[in-house]
């Protein structure tokens, strides 16, 4: 990533709210969520990258997920129903003045990686079928 502005790091500050932003997410979904519908589906949720607005009043937090793709909506309703009590808990953990809006989006890399990997291992195994026969 190219050092940006204002940096003495090569990381911008909104940068760094961001990545602070998905640690904190990724521990409340983790160890803090207590709405039982989907607190164990949680344990298969992975915040994968967080973007802010330059103004910090919204943050885009994809997210990923091994569960099975049926529990997909159950995990997006109950993170929208969750988006309040996680701002609030980020307010507490997060030093910024204005907390920003959560807004959760579905990053299908890692159920898209998996299914390319079991269509390479089906490839794999039929060629190995069709040299041994």
């Amino acid at each position: 990533m190219a050092a940006k502005r204002g940096s003495g790091h090569g990381f911008s500050r909104s940068d760094r709210v961001a990545e602070q932003i998905r640690r904190e997410l990724a521990d409340l979904l983790r160890f803090h969520l207590k709405d039982q519908r989907i607190a164990a589906k949680m344990g298969l949720v992975t915040v994968s990258s967080v973007e802010v607005t330059p103004d910090y009043a919204h943050a885009k937090v994809f997210y990923t997920s091994l569960a099975d793709s049926a529990a997909n909506p159950a995990i997006a309703d109950g993170l929208a129903r969750s988006a309040s009590f996680l701002r609030r808990e980020l307010g507490k953990r997060v030093r910024i003045h204005h907390v920003p809006e959560l807004h959760f989006v579905f990053d299908p890399s890692v159920q898209e990686g998996a299914r390319l990997s079991q269509l390479i291992d089906a490839a794999v195994e039929s060629d190995q079928k069709h040299y041994d026969a």
